[in-house]
């Protein structure tokens, strides 16, 4: 006899807006802390989280046409454009400083790390620029992966496994490289959505700090630093594709993280 109950208690009718990132932040928090402390919801979530993957699994799962893929994107980048300016008053009324302080964890660092010669900054900025939209979404990707327990769609520190895991679902193959030696260890991959087209996100941390590193086929942006909200963002050009870091890692460790990266990735 278990002292565990058989059936999820009353608070598992949210478990599937949990699992599908439904709730706003704040009853995000409260029912993670109660999934926690609760065994019954707990197993019930892993159980729903294990059937989501077994379906997504390639020998279950349906592959759309490549035509209504392209639509469905098309669409989105439609609404995104709409959307743009609504969205960015948001964020600027404060609600990236309220879910930064859920994640803060700020300590001193020494300073004096120097950026390489082949990846030195064109610009530097303090605040978002008239392409500042970029800088909005990809905050918010980071902030979003933080505050709604979807921080990896494949979870391992296994190179070998998190870049085969992206194939077949963006048309390019981005460099996962293992940082582990340089205090980046990696967490996983997911995927995102930048500028109107589905991106790669690798996941590092150091510390108690988070680094969404997204990466995508570009030519078009300069390397750059930006801050917004106290999050730091990196941003350069390599082998034709686009990376962006973003964290609330100080600005020093995070261009440690660039040079690294940039160091082993394909040129």
């Amino acid at each position: 006899m278990t002292d565990q109950p058989d059936t999820p208690c009353g608070e598992a009718m949210l478990l599937h807006a949990l699992l599908d990132r439904e709730l706003d932040a704040a009853n995000t928090l409260r029912y993670e802390a109660h999934v926690a402390g609760c065994p019954s919801c707990s197993a019930e979530l892993t159980r729903m989280r294990a059937m989501r993957e077994r379906l997504a699994a390639g020998d279950v799962a349906w592959q759309a046409p490549e035509g209504l893929r392209t639509r469905i994107l098309d669409a989105l980048a439609q609404e995104e454009r709409r959307a743009a300016p609504r969205h960015r008053a948001s964020w600027a009324r404060g609600s990236i400083p309220w879910l930064r302080s859920l994640t803060a964890d700020r300590r001193s660092l020494p300073a004096g790390l120097a950026l390489a010669a082949s990846l030195a900054f064109a610009v530097i900025l303090t605040r978002p620029d008239p392409g500042g939209d970029l800088t909005t979404q990809l905050v918010a990707g980071h902030v979003r992966s933080l505050l709604a327990n979807h921080l990896t769609d494949v979870q391992t520190s296994d190179q070998h496994t998190v870049k085969p895991w992206f194939t077949g679902k963006i048309d390019f193959s981005p460099p996962v490289i293992d940082l582990t030696d340089r205090g980046f260890p990696l967490l996983g991959g997911r995927l995102d959505y930048i500028e109107g087209k589905v991106v790669a996100a690798l996941i590092y941390r150091r510390n108690k700090h988070v680094i969404n590193l997204f990466v995508w086929p570009s030519d078009g942006h300069p390397p750059r630093s930006l801050s917004q909200d106290g999050y730091t963002l990196l941003g350069w050009r390599q082998a034709g594709l686009a990376y962006w870091a973003v964290s609330d890692l100080n600005a020093v460790e995070l261009r440690e993280f660039m040079e690294d990266f940039a160091d082993r990735a394909p040129r």
